[in-house]
C-alpha cells in the first residue's frame, strides 16, 4: 500500500482585504475575533460583508480622501492624528467603522425569526443591535471627518 500526496484544488481566499494603497488592509481572521463571530458565518459569508463594510466606508469618504491625498498624505496612516496604543485614531475609526457595519450586515442575514412571541422579542433586540452597529459605524465616519456626532429621530 502506498501513500500519494496531492494538491488541493481548491485555492483559499488571501487572509486581507485590500481596498487601493490609501486605506488599511482588513485581517479577516483578526475580524472574526473582533466582531465575535462563532462558527455559524462562513469564510465567505464574513468575507462578503467586510468588502461591502468597506466599500460603503470608502465610498462615503472618498471626496475626505482625495482631499487628504491633495495634502500630500498618501494613506490613512500618514494623516495626522493622535496615537493611541501606537495607532493613528483614524486608523483605529476606520476599522470600527468597517467592523460595526460587517457586524449589522452578517446580524442582519443571520437573524432568525419565527412566528411565537419569544422569535417577536428576539427580533426587536435584533434590530437594536443592527441599529447599534450602525450608529457606532457612523460615529465613527463623522470622527474622520471631524463632524459632530448626531443622531436625529423623526418624530
Amino acid at each position: 500500500m502506498s501513500f500519494v500526496a496531492t494538491s488541493s484544488t481548491t485555492t483559499e481566499e488571501p487572509d486581507k482585504i485590500t481596498a487601493g494603497e490609501f486605506w488599511p488592509e482588513v485581517d479577516v481572521a483578526d475580524a472574526r475575533v473582533r466582531i465575535r463571530l462563532d462558527g455559524t458565518v462562513t469564510d465567505e459569508r464574513l468575507r462578503d460583508a467586510l468588502v461591502d463594510a468597506i466599500a460603503t466606508v470608502c465610498e462615503e469618504l472618498d471626496v475626505w480622501r482625495a482631499s487628504q491625498i491633495a495634502l500630500g498624505h498618501e494613506s490613512l496612516q500618514d494623516v495626522p492624528a493622535a496615537e493611541i496604543d501606537g495607532e493613528n485614531v483614524k486608523v483605529a475609526r476606520w476599522h470600527r467603522a468597517v467592523l460595526a457595519f460587517a457586524k449589522a450586515n452578517l446580524t442582519e442575514r443571520y437573524a432568525d425569526f419565527d412566528a411565537t412571541a419569544a422569535g417577536d422579542k428576539r427580533a426587536e433586540v435584533l434590530n437594536a443591535t443592527i441599529e447599534d452597529y450602525r450608529r457606532d459605524a457612523r460615529w465613527a465616519i463623522s470622527d474622520i471627518l471631524g463632524r459632530p456626532r448626531n443622531t436625529v429621530e423623526l418624530i
